[in-house]
């Protein structure tokens, strides 16, 4: 009756239960190829790293916005005010009228307003007083100048642009800061782990690809399932040592089957 039956039939993988333990037991078998995976994935991130990154750093200074010319205690309304300046300074201090006064005031900086413009940065807590200025650049050193001249340069003219006088230097980048600043852009331990993580993803999943482009049958209940047919017999997979083996055992057989026939001509 099987003799009738065709051997080519497409397996039913698309509505079958996903096999957990099925999943989990093609991986164990092709472990290789996910450690092939993970190491070729964090050799890459970390040749990446090291030879082809260009480490950025960034120096941070502080100013706060408050009427210092102000002999009496800060009320609402002033707080309140103050609070309302703080969109039209981060404005001010991106604009060439600060930038273009730095490049003037500080020309062994060696930037330019637009340079300055695209690496700095301004920004503030919500109803906070406090503005945080950032400048990013491949030397701390440079940046550290470079954020301390923006701010000095932004609290001498102000009073000149807003007429008014309520800007202080909070903190200005230090140099000290250099020995514990770490690229923003570069760094190694996390990259190692995301790419830990997403190969071992990636190798996962291609190892389920590869078995569902292997159309053989890898078990008697799938032929079962698919054919709704009893197995009668079923042949499993022969290794080279096993059939080694099997050899050994065949030729050594014989052998006794030999030395018994002589033995047995001698006595006749």
């Amino acid at each position: 009756m099987l003799q009738n039956v065709s051997i080519n039939y497409p397996k039913l993988r698309g509505g079958a239960i996903v096999d957990l333990n099925r999943y989990l037991s093609l991986v164990k078998k092709k472990w290789w190829l996910l450690t092939v995976f993970v190491i070729v994935a964090c050799a890459a991130v970390a040749v990446k790293s090291y030879y082809f990154t260009t480490p950025i750093y960034e120096a941070r200074a502080k100013l706060i916005v408050n009427q210092v010319n102000s002999n009496l205690m800060p009320n609402v309304g002033s707080l309140q005010f103050d609070l309302m300046l703080m969109g039209s300074y981060k404005e001010i201090m991106l604009s060439s009228a600060i930038l273009d006064k730095v490049v003037e005031l500080y020309p062994g900086l060696g930037e330019s307003a637009n340079n300055m413009a695209s690496a700095l940065s301004v920004s503030s807590s919500t109803n906070s007083q406090v503005m945080s200025i950032v400048y990013q650049d491949e030397s701390y050193q440079h940046a550290m100048e470079v954020v301390n001249a923006v701010s000095k340069v932004f609290k001498d003219q102000i009073p000149t642009i807003m007429n008014v006088n309520n800007i202080t230097i909070l903190n200005e980048a230090k140099p000290t800061d250099a020995n514990s600043q770490s690229p923003i852009n570069n760094n190694l331990v996390m990259s190692l782990l995301i790419a830990f993580v997403i190969s071992i993803m990636l190798s996962i999943s291609f190892i389920i690809f590869l078995d569902y482009l292997n159309d053989t049958f890898k078990s008697e209940a799938e032929l079962k399932e698919l054919l709704g047919l009893p197995v009668l017999a079923a042949l499993s997979k022969t290794r080279r040592k096993d059939l080694r083996t099997s050899r050994k055992r065949a030729a050594l057989a014989k052998k006794r089957e030999v030395g018994e026939t002589n033995y047995a001509t001698l006595n006749q």
